[in-house]
């Protein structure tokens, strides 16, 4: 079985502002790693809400966060009866909003084996088999799948790959690169705990001690002029750019999209502001989305 889209969803655009996804299917078949996915891609989620609630829960984002905002409501067969009150909103439009319902699935001896790797009991099964529980399941389950607009079999594909059907549905070209945040920082004032990666470059001469240079920062053209031009500095930036793009294509692999890549010096003034810009720079050339923080600049 491989994936199925089908109704309206083969027309629709990458562009899901405001869109809210149902996220529904088979106990074992991922939704939880689907709903992790989303929250990344910047959905508002909210895991195994009552359908009934859904009007509310949209009307109460719109009021807080705004029509643009996406959602993800994740709902299960534990909502029972609620299911009739999920097709009834969806049949009718009455969310108020461009809905996708997406419905996970795999075979029956793939989600036994998930479950009992789990040690989890089937909602549906009682005190009979686990098996038992999952045929109910598919039973009660049975009109939604039939309505969904994006059906995905998950029993061939292992976490990451699920993931990158989930991006490669729900995701903007922009959300699809890797996103980088360079941060500039003093060591002085600590490491930033969220790093990735540390670089150190208080290998290169200080500006702060040329009195021309002193007064001014990292972004100055002078002090970049002054840090680069220093040996070893572009020979750096060209080693640690190549490395950072090695490690992109690993990250994307598996799934990583965002990267924190701090870039210190003694103050968090100079040198590590001048190095951070130029690397910045080198990656979104290399077609990298990157943001920059200059934590420590204007605490001295």
């Amino acid at each position: 079985m491989t994936d199925t889209p089908t109704g309206p969803w083969v027309e629709r655009s990458r562009d899901h502002a405001g869109e809210v996804v149902i996220v529904t299917g088979m106990t074992g078949a991922g939704r939880s790693t689907a709903a992790k996915e989303l929250e990344d891609l910047g959905y508002y989620v909210v895991d195994n809400l009552p359908p009934s609630l859904l009007r509310e829960v949209v009307q109460l984002v719109d009021e807080s966060r705004g029509h643009d905002q996406p959602i993800a409501v994740v709902v299960d067969v534990r909502s029972g009866s609620f299911f009739d009150s999920l097709q009834s909103n969806l049949a009718h439009h009455a969310v108020g909003r461009r809905t996708t319902l997406l419905f996970l699935d795999a075979t029956d001896d793939v989600l036994v084996r998930r479950q009992e790797a789990a040690r989890r009991p089937h909602p549906l099964q009682g005190s009979g088999r686990l098996i038992e529980g999952l045929r109910r399941e598919r039973s009660v389950l049975a009109d939604l799948r039939a309505d969904a607009d994006l059906v995905i079999d998950t029993s061939d594909l292992n976490v990451h790959q699920l993931t990158d059907r989930i991006a490669d549905s729900f995701g903007t070209p922009d959300q699809m690169r890797l996103q980088v945040t360079m941060i500039s920082f003093g060591f002085k004032y600590g490491i930033p705990i969220d790093a990735d990666f540390v670089a150190d470059m208080r290998f290169l001469p200080n500006p702060f001690w040329v009195p021309e240079l002193r007064g001014k920062t990292g972004r100055s053209q002078d002090v970049s002029d002054f840090v680069l031009g220093q040996m070893g500095a572009r020979e750096f930036v060209d080693s640690y750019v190549e490395l950072l793009t090695g490690v992109a294509g690993g990250y994307l692999t598996e799934g990583k999209r965002f990267m924190s890549v701090a870039i210190g010096c003694t103050g968090g003034k100079h040198r590590s502001v001048a190095m951070t810009e130029e690397i910045a720079g080198r990656l979104r050339e290399l077609g990298h989305s990157v943001g920059v923080v200059h934590r420590d600049l204007g605490r001295e």
